[in-house]
């Protein structure tokens, strides 16, 4: 069997992206390098990892593109969270931005997108029913 198990983002700056996480969502820090190049987040059944570019670099021959705060990638990390606009609030508090207003869509969930403070995109929204 295959378990999708972590997806690892890879940063500028590690600390500072595990300190945005945690104060933005309240995750917890799982595991870091005493070196600072690599970190991950208890954040339910997948584990939300960050890596340093330079550690990226060393480990991928052929290069990667770096995140941008003009441009998101077109790919989105998935919170389920109660509250969308309590989240954006706290999302934008500590750094993040809001990328696209909240909306109820025509299935009854409520959904916005805001990015983190490296420029990858989020989507914030309620369970569905």
């Amino acid at each position: 069997m295959i378990r999708y198990s972590y997806t690892i983002l890879y940063v500028k700056q590690v600390e500072t992206t595990v300190e945005f996480y945690e104060k933005a969502f309240g995750f917890e820090r799982k595991f870091c390098t005493p070196e600072g190049d690599y970190a991950e987040l208890i954040s339910g059944e997948t584990t939300i990892a960050f890596a340093s570019e330079a550690l990226a670099t060393s480990n991928l021959s052929k290069g990667f593109i770096s995140a941008s705060k003009e441009r998101v990638f077109g790919i989105e990390l998935g919170f389920v969270v109660a509250n969308v606009e309590e989240a954006v609030a706290q999302v934008i508090a500590v750094g993040g931005a809001l990328y696209e207003e909240s909306q109820v869509k025509p299935w009854g969930q409520t959904v916005a997108y805001v990015t983190d403070c490296n420029g990858f995109l989020i989507e914030l929204c309620t369970a569905m029913a």
